[in-house]
């Protein structure tokens, strides 16, 4: 149908504003709905934690592999942080599931998981139950078939080609339905929502909640930090689930693989509000009750029996508080700021007494190169004399290292000043100033700059190669030595024959 020209942008605005209504409307629709699936204009439900249905790090493990209050099967792999349900390898599977069954009419599961791999596309998915027995093994994500419950699948992988995955399913069942593996459970889903899950920089968290027969999910994609940055993602009403089971989380791999990890699982009894839960002591055996009472009165024996022996044996500190007896974390930072600067200040003192005996062998050069130089006399013209100039080089380059030694050690002495100054000041004023803490930094500044003006120059300095000394036996001397000695050497052989011979006349 045509549509005049002048007409049209009365049209356009009229398809505006309808635009603009019906988005305002879904948001608020939307709005209207809370984290847990209640209209925000009702009183939130009453949450519980209940410790004997979860597990978090760190210490999630025991020794012995265990969980406590779980078991788990298949190729879990418990640890102190995380339980891995399957590792990135083909076919396999793995499941945790409570120990006991629960029978809470309303509650609320917090599950944080990652699945990660090298791939696009992962294998198979990760599944969280609620069914009557425990499903250790099976085709369903690592779980048995045919369950009676209902079960959120994470599903990775897409079997019917549909271009539809990951997805998050909710799939109910009455213990005899054989789930639809060829169509990704899509035929028997009561609530799905396109999310991707895979590969995220934070865990991935999803807040399933059963209140007032609705099951809500929400989901965090792990984009961001924020645990709280929930988005909703599908709502089945009218649900009728059993009143008692176990909960489980399974997960399983195909020809393609993910690792599947779980790093926690929170569950919350809900009760409406006017409705107090059940007191906790009513639900402790009298048994367990009475052991753990004993168990408590031998601790509580023993710990008096120990504070006894301990005042036995320090009787001084009896009447003393113990918060006295402990450093605080203030006092404790302060002694190590004075620590540091004793250190320093000890350091500082041995520099500079190193420094003063370069400065002394230094002045020691200069004073024996003077010497020498007034040896040679003075009135040796520089150009006509080489070893004159030479030395004269030497003299001016020695006075200038004395010179810089010198600025070090002011520069040094400065250091000593100023640490000084800081000590008294922090014993004067108290500690924890935010002004001794800062002369500190400077302190450290100024011991850098110094530290690099000392190697520097020290790497520069090479100590002066002294000029020849005139020798103290001349040739004149050396021939005539030469000339005695040859002498005496005949005279004795002369004399020591004359003895021989006169000794044979005898014979």
């Amino acid at each position: 149908m045509a549509v005049p020209i002048a007409r049209l942008p009365a049209v356009n605005a009229q398809v505006w504003m309808l635009t603009f209504v019906t988005t305002l409307l879904f948001h608020r629709g939307v709005g209207d709905v809370s984290v847990s699936g209640v209209p925000t204009t009702e009183e939130g439900p009453h949450r519980r934690f209940e410790y004997k249905y979860s597990f978090k790090g760190p210490h999630l493990s025991q020794p012995d592999g265990s969980i406590p209050f779980w078991i788990h099967s298949g190729n879990a792999i418990p640890s102190a942080d995380q339980v891995r349900i399957t590792p990135s390898l083909r076919s396999q599977r793995g499941s945790v599931w409570t120990k006991n069954k629960i029978n809470f009419e309303n509650w609320e599961a917090e599950v944080t998981f990652r699945v990660s791999g090298r791939g696009r596309m992962g294998a198979d998915g990760l599944a969280v139950w609620f069914t009557t027995e425990q499903g250790l093994d099976g085709p369903v994500y690592g779980a048995a078939d045919q369950w009676n419950g209902v079960g959120v699948f994470f599903d990775s992988f897409d079997n019917d080609g549909k271009k539809n995955n990951p997805a998050i399913l909710v799939v109910g069942n009455n213990g005899k339905l054989v789930y639809d593996h060829q169509n990704d459970g899509s035929t028997q889903a009561l609530g799905t929502c396109l999310r991707d899950f895979r590969n995220k920089p934070y865990p991935i968290r999803a807040k399933i909640t059963y209140y007032r027969k609705t099951l809500t999910v929400m989901i965090n994609n792990g984009f961001t930090p924020d645990k709280e940055d929930y988005e909703f993602c599908t709502k089945v009403e009218n649900m009728i689930i059993p009143s008692e089971g176990f909960f489980g989380i399974s997960a399983a791999t195909g020809g393609l693989a993910d690792d599947h990890d779980v790093l926690s699982f929170l569950l919350f009894r809900l009760s409406e509000p006017g409705q107090q839960p059940p007191p906790v002591e009513s639900e402790i055996p009298k048994e367990e009750k009475d052991k753990y009472q004993e168990e408590f009165q031998n601790f509580q024996q023993e710990l008096d029996k120990k504070k006894e022996e301990f005042q036995k044996e320090h009787p001084d500190v009896q009447g003393e508080p113990i918060e006295d007896l402990y450093e605080s974390a203030s006092d404790r930072e302060i002694r190590q700021v004075f620590e540091g600067q004793n250190r320093i200040h000890l350091e500082i003192k041995q520099v500079n007494r190193n420094l003063a005996m370069i400065l002394d062998e230094q002045r020691r050069y200069v004073t024996i190169v003077s010497d020498e130089l007034a040896k040679k006399g003075t009135n040796a013209v520089s150009g006509q004399d080489p070893a004159t100039q030479q030395l004269s080089s030497i003299v001016a380059t020695q006075q200038e290292v004395v010179r810089i030694l010198n600025e070090m050690r002011n520069s040094f002495h400065e250091s000593l000043k100023q640490l000084g100054s800081v000590q008294h000041q922090g014993n004067a004023v108290g500690m924890g100033t935010y002004e001794t803490i800062q002369h500190f930094n400077d302190i450290k500044e100024h011991l850098h700059t110094v530290k690099r003006d000392v190697e520097k120059h020290l790497c520069l300095l090479k100590c002066p190669e002294l000029p020849p000394l005139p020798s103290c036996l001349s040739t004149v001397h050396f021939v005539i030595f030469v000339v005695i000695q040859t002498v005496l050497f005949f005279c004795y052989v002369m004399y020591k024959s004359q003895q021989e011979a006169a000794a044979k006349k005898f014979f």
